[in-house]
């Protein structure tokens, strides 16, 4: 952490690309790169400021979830948080070949608890579902948590159904939550 501050105060709070060459890369996506910093932290270095401010908003309303990433600092272009040592979901669903309900149920859990925190879309892609070493789940990249307004889970189903495994979530959810079912239904055809 230290030789990251060093940078840090060397670039008057910004952070560049270049100046990280020597972190390991974990993501990179339209908005911004992930970089890990220490065995428990990583940060993710933002292209635009505005997204930048919508994500971190979203960490701090989260910070009394389970389910989202602890948050430890923010600079201008930058967010230092939790990194979740694990799994994503499409790689647990390769690797295990299934969807079992015991996972469904805490997709489900972690549906529910986007909602209890306060954010208007309840709802995240499949790629953004991490499971941590205990099997805990966790959801990233929530910029959109306040500023996009969805109730139930499209981006989820329509990427479980790409994945192949939509019909084994679906009787999960069923058995689980038949009022969910009945809500989902339509959702994906």
């Amino acid at each position: 952490m230290e030789k990251f501050k060093a940078i840090i105060a060397k670039n008057k709070g910004n952070v560049r690309l270049k100046d990280l060459k020597t972190y390991k890369l974990i993501g990179k996506g339209a908005d911004g790169s992930v970089f890990l910093l220490t065995p428990d932290r990583c940060v993710k270095i933002f292209e635009k400021e505005q997204t930048k401010r919508l994500e971190l908003k979203a960490l701090q309303v989260g910070q009394s979830s389970p389910v989202i990433p602890r948050l430890y600092e923010d600079g201008p272009n930058y967010i230092i948080m939790e990194y979740v040592k694990g799994i994503s979901l499409p790689q647990y669903l390769k690797k295990e070949k299934q969807l079992p309900e015991p996972i469904v149920e805490k997709i489900l859990a972690l549906l529910v608890e986007l909602k209890k925190v306060g954010f208007n879309r309840c709802d995240t892609e499949v790629r953004h579902i991490l499971f941590n070493e205990d099997m805990e789940i966790k959801v990233i990249d929530l910029k959109r948590a306040f500023n996009s307004v969805r109730s139930n889970p499209t981006k989820l189903i329509k990427g479980l159904k790409k994945k192949g495994y939509i019909e084994e979530f679906m009787q999960h959810v069923h058995h689980l939550s038949p009022t969910l079912y009945a809500e989902w239904k339509s959702i994906i055809n």
